[in-house]
């Protein structure tokens, strides 16, 4: 990094960066031993922002203006200097006179530095080369930056740093302030039409005994008060069921919820959600409430219903699309499941089409693996997709002229999921069964299922009456309106691993190895006082096969598939399935090979990785829980005692990623 302008003129070596900011620490020890300390000054008039100035040019023109922000580049030329000022909305060049400061405020301003907070009064006029300035007759300096920017022509480009430390990236990116400006204007429309509709805004607890309301593992911490373990909220939901209960017919919330997930580009662990419900109308009344929304918002945020998101036009003007589930996966896959009637048949259909089906999976979930898998893709234009199936909408009314589905409707744009609305079951009695088949799946290991609340059960009983609810994702929404790439980019501070978490984990693993030496010194004296052990033989009586092909391979065939030595670099388990696992693999090229593998059964993912296995690399990809998988991991496969085995063909460490098996 560099600095810019306050360097002697001629000076064109990089100054050592220690040297840089111990000058500054100087030149403010100067300052606090003259009596000019920043530190101390607590307040400064502000009558007008440099983007004002500029766009009323003919009001101001003349006339005396105050305005305060970063000094962001400064020239110094003998007896008058100009500087660059960055305040909320924009940037202003200053020009600072010795003849109207006077010599010793004059030689002060030459001594400040780039990213120096300043207060500068003067008369606005515009330069001979014809820039809209303000003629400084006062600059005061506000707050002495004792670190150095980035330097400006090059600006701040590393993601990371620009993530953890956003104050600098705000400085440094306009772009990124911008983004934030409209994030800010956003809920400020959609507060806006909804208290137009007589919506009331709530708050409801995010400290939980139980955690309902979503489909999400949530995070669990401990109340030390009353000793009691709680869980931070996945949702808004059932709180806000509640208080349509007691009358409040109109009700929304906009808060942060927080899931024990992953990260990538569309998630992270806590984000914004926003949810309302409204008594006496239907999921149709939620479709028509969610399109004149986000028309409204986008007409108030940026002027247009048109909108374009990474060169992609979505027009928000235009009457929305609305698609059954079951129509939209007939139109993307071929499969109609109008005429799919059994369990049995679903899961023909789905192993025709590659797609993964766990034992716990059922008709309506098969339902939604194809759509995850065929149709979520081609979801760019505002598209309401409705009717879903009853097994994956545990709190939703059912159909009436065909109970297998339920009225709820999901909104997708740019092939994301943007909403999730329901006519909202209110039947108490149904509502206890779709709990008690949510702790079924719980008790099969899903950690995303829903336990019973029994209060939520309660109040339904009192009586709810027919309710339409929605959740909306407010950062999705916000990448969107504001065209960015990344979930991050749309939070100020995004959720990042600890740079201190390398060495946690070094002393971790020191107190741990020191533990297990202890403990493996214990257990030593005891083997060596117990008789030796005989291994247990395999019996081998036991093993069962699959009886080899009797269909012979023609050497040309078989010498097409390449098998090849790979890397196990990372391992992790797929998110909502119980059978896969997804490996990074080094196969000796300069990307990395993704494939899925079903073995989640027999290894755990920390097991596995730095192991060297073997994997047919030319299959073509395909779509695993709409993650593609570019190839196959070679597993042995037997029945042993009645039972399948499995075991992952593991390789000799020495021999390194690429090589090829004949």
């Amino acid at each position: 990094m560099a600095e810019q302008g306050n360097q002697k003129k001629g000076n064109g070596q990089e100054q050592d960066l220690n040297q840089l900011l111990k000058v500054r620490r100087e030149k403010l020890a100067e300052l606090q031993a003259n009596g000019k300390d920043p530190f101390q000054i607590t307040k400064y008039d502000v009558t007008v922002h440099s983007t004002d100035v500029k766009e009323q040019y003919a009001e101001y023109e003349g006339k005396e203006v105050s305005i305060a922000g970063r000094m962001m580049s400064k020239r110094v030329m003998g007896k008058a200097s100009f500087c660059n000022v960055q305040d909320l909305k924009g940037n202003i060049q200053c020009y600072v006179c010795r003849d109207d400061l006077g010599e010793d405020t004059y030689k002060d301003f030459k001594k400040m530095d780039i990213g120096d907070i300043v207060g500068i009064k003067g008369f606005v006029f515009t330069t001979k080369m014809g820039e809209i300035s303000i003629h400084a007759h006062s600059v005061t300096l506000l707050s002495k930056s004792l670190q150095i920017l980035p330097e400006k022509f090059h600006g701040l480009t590393n993601t990371d740093i620009r993530y953890r430390q956003r104050y600098v990236d705000l400085i440094m990116n306009e772009d990124v302030k911008d983004t934030f400006i409209k994030r800010s204007k956003i809920l400020a429309a959609i507060r806006k039409y909804l208290a137009g509709e007589g919506f009331m805004e709530v708050e409801t607890p995010m400290l939980v005994s139980n955690a309902g309301g979503a489909a999400a593992r949530p995070f669990e911490t401990h109340f030390n008060a009353l000793d009691e373990d709680l869980k931070l909220r996945i949702s808004l939901e059932l709180y806000l069921k509640r208080l349509i209960v007691g009358g409040m017919e109109r009700v929304y919330e906009i808060g942060r919820v927080f899931r024990n997930e992953g990260l990538d580009t569309r998630h992270n662990p806590e984000f914004t959600l926003m949810e309302l419900y409204q008594a006496y109308t239907d999921y149709h009344g939620m479709m028509d409430l969610t399109e004149n929304l986000y028309r409204f918002v986008a007409q108030e945020v940026l002027g247009t219903t048109k909108i374009v998101y990474n060169g992609i036009e979505m027009d928000l003007g235009q009457p929305f699309a609305r698609m059954t589930m079951v129509e939209a996966v007939k139109k993307y896959s071929g499969v109609d499941f109008d005429e799919i009637n059994t369990l049995a048949e679903a899961k023909a259909a789905a192993k025709e089409h590659n797609i993964e089906v766990e034992a716990r999976h059922k008709k309506g979930d098969i339902l939604n693996l194809f759509f995850e898998e065929f149709v979520e893709e081609h979801l760019v234009q505002p598209t309401f997709i409705m009717d879903h199936p009853v097994e994956i909408s545990p709190l939703t009314k059912k159909k009436p002229e065909n109970p297998e589905y339920t009225e709820r409707f999901e909104f997708f744009m740019n092939g994301w999921e943007m909403a999730n609305a329901y006519s909202e079951l209110n039947d108490p009695i149904d509502q206890r069964e779709r709990f008690k088949a949510q702790e079924e799946l719980l008790a099969q290991g899903d950690e995303e299922a829903n336990h019973t609340d029994e209060d939520f059960l309660n109040a339904l009983e009192i009586g709810m009456p027919p309710t339409g609810g929605i959740g909306f994702g407010i950062d999705r929404m916000c990448m969107l309106l504001t065209d960015s790439a990344a979930i991050r980019d749309v939070l100020l501070f995004p959720t990042m691993k600890s740079l201190d978490a390398g060495k946690k984990e070094e002393k971790k693993a020191a107190s741990l190895d020191a533990a297990m030496n202890q403990a493996a010194e214990v257990l030593t004296q005891q083997l060596e006082a117990m008789p030796a052990a005989k291994a247990e033989p395999v019996d081998f009586s036991k093993v069962k096969i699959e009886p080899l092909f009797e269909d012979l391979v023609d050497f040309d065939t078989f010498a097409k598939s390449d098998f090849r030595v790979v890397k196990i670099e990372e391992c992790e388990a797929v998110p909502k399935s119980k059978k896969l696992l997804k490996f990074i693999l080094n196969d000796g090229t300069d990307r990395k090979r993704t494939i899925l593998s079903g073995i989640h059964d027999y290894y755990e993912p920390e097991e596995l990785v730095g192991k060297t296995c073997v994997a047919i690399t030319n299959l073509p990809a395909r779509k695993m829980m709409g993650i593609p998988s570019e190839g196959m991991l070679i597993s042995a496969v037997y029945e042993y005692d009645g039972r399948e085995g499995l075991n992952l063909l593991m390789l000799d460490d020495a021999i390194p990623a690429g090589a090829k098996l004949y």
